[in-house]
């Protein structure tokens, strides 16, 4: 399915300007269409021939989620012309309301027609000028269920009119604001409407619900809503922000969405300004109580620091072991000892440096790019080599849970020492004179492909012995095959490059484990 944005640039000649406003209307327009009861299609007119009768072009559509949608099948994409588009046509081009006509039939469903123009404010107009008409909105009504209409639904489609007005003049939706990705609360939350001096003319029972969690048990008609709301928060700060929130929307300004919080309850509040023709009428509020998950919400947080400091103490008691283990290499005069544990130094304090990662991260998982450069840095730091060696890493590892982080800082802190060791070996006797010129180097490489990391370690130094066997027992090759092939599932191979050298493949699975 074509997105809106795709839809618009091929069918039609909206910029960039009108596109973004379509977008930030689809993203406001499920209150619209909860409020009316009915489906919202959003129709732009397509590119034809002068002369031609003018054509539309479905962009995108929203359901109701308080009645039964007119539509089963999805409109998006479809073109209509004709008479069909005959209520579209005069709202776009007498850039009014449409509500007069008969009631239509979609197979067995009854529905009335709407048609709302959708006007984009011009902000560079000082005159508080308006751009042309850029689409037009069909507002659908499934007529199949229709009964005497309640108070609330009366409020409702009051509220919904007035919203439409809006859309008509390029006041609706409000700017978005930054770090809101959503339009909730939503109609069925909790909906309060303010007249134009601030008090209650209407609550719905779950936005009365919400305010009798934050410890007001009386009717909310009637009300002046910022000076309650000020007196009910736990924060007299908090409760002033939000108050003031309330009188900047009843100013016909748009503030952003706010928590409050009163009696160990947490309502979320947003403020919309109603004002059809540009006139301020009051304002609507919508209320949803949030207190379960923001307790998940804490209670997550809890949980996260908490595995932190466990990262945290983990890295610690590692660093503890290996400067234990160092301490011991400095005392042993046994060469094959000291180095075993110098080794082991090294296999410590690259697991731990995955500790040290997560327990700065929000999650299990770490940005391993940031591991692999220590972990080659320190490789070539301490061993003992002919010739300098330099460390490169091509490609990115990118974001890895710590199950397999763990396991492949094992892998790649054994390679990258065998490489530089064994590829360039302290004695230079051991070297062809060809290999005894210039630098050495160690290319570390990573991609994804098809849910699998490939990563590659090569070296420029003097390859594989003639008698290498894949099953040697060295315990540093143990511990790559063991990992690789246990914890990793994946596999290793271990040859001699074309150009001179050696390079391990690693191939690591990346699926469901």
């Amino acid at each position: 399915m074509s997105t809106l944005r795709d839809l618009a640039e091929e069918h039609t000649g909206l910029g960039p300007a009108d596109i973004d406003h379509l977008h930030r209307l689809a993203g406001d327009w499920q209150l619209l269409s909860d409020l009316s009861f009915a489906d919202l299609l959003m129709w732009v007119p397509v590119r034809g021939e002068d002369g031609q009768p003018r054509r539309y072009l479905c962009v995108a559509q929203v359901r109701p989620t308080t009645a039964p949608t007119a539509y089963q099948d999805d409109q998006v994409g479809k073109i209509v012309g004709g008479p069909e588009v005959a209520h579209l046509d005069i709202a776009f081009a007498q850039e009014r309301i449409w509500r007069e006509g008969d009631p239509v039939w979609y197979g067995d469903t009854p529905a009335r027609h709407e048609a709302i123009p959708v006007r984009l404010r011009d902000l560079n107009d000082h005159d508080e000028g308006f751009s042309e008409v850029v689409a037009v909105i069909g507002r659908d009504t499934n007529l199949s269920t229709a009964r005497t209409p309640s108070q609330l639904e009366l409020n409702y489609l009051t509220t919904a009119d007035d919203l439409a007005q809006m859309v008509a003049d390029g006041t609706f939706p409000p700017p978005r604001h930054p770090g809101e990705t959503t339009s909730a609360p939503r109609v069925g939350d909790g909906l309060i409407r303010l007249d134009a001096s601030g008090k209650v003319t209407y609550a719905s029972p779950n936005a009365q619900s919400a305010y009798r969690r934050l410890g007001f048990n009386a009717h909310l008609v009637g009300e002046e809503l910022s000076a309650l709301t000020s007196r009910l928060a736990a924060d007299p700060l908090e409760g002033n922000d939000t108050a003031e929130r309330i009188l900047s929307a009843l100013r016909g300004e748009s503030p952003p969405r706010q928590e409050m919080e009163a009696r160990g309850a947490t309502v979320l509040i947003r403020a919309l300004p109603l004002m059809p023709a540009g006139v301020p009428i009051g304002a609507l509020v919508l209320v949803r109580d949030v207190t379960e998950v923001r307790r998940r919400d804490r209670a997550l947080m809890t949980k996260d620091a908490t595995i932190r400091e466990i990262h945290h103490r983990v890295k610690n008691n590692l660093q503890t072991v290996a400067a234990l283990l160092r301490l011991q290499a400095r005392r042993v005069d046994a060469p094959e000892a000291k180095i075993a544990l110098q080794e082991s130094v090294r296999r410590v304090a690259s697991i731990a440096l995955v500790h040290e990662t997560l327990s700065m991260s929000s999650d299990e998982a770490v940005e391993f790019d940031g591991i692999v450069d220590r972990v080659a840095t320190a490789a070539s730091e301490v061993a003992a080599t002919s010739v300098p060696v330099k460390m490169r890493r091509e490609g990115t590892f990118g974001v890895l849970p710590a199950e397999i982080a763990t396991s492949l800082v094992m892998v790649l802190n054994e390679l990258l020492i065998n490489a530089v060791e064994h590829g360039f070996p302290a004695g230079e006797d051991d070297l062809p004179p060809e290999d005894t010129e210039g630098d050495g180097e160690v290319v570390v490489s990573a991609h994804r492909f098809r849910k699998q990391l490939h990563v590659t370690v090569a070296d420029n130094g003097q390859g594989l012995p003639d008698d290498f066997q894949p099953d040697s027992q060295r315990l540093g090759l143990q511990i790559v095959r063991a990992l690789a092939t246990g914890e990793l599932r994946g596999s290793i191979e271990l040859r001699n490059r074309a150009g001179g050298g050696t390079e391990a493949v690693l191939v690591v699975p990346l699926g469901k484990r």
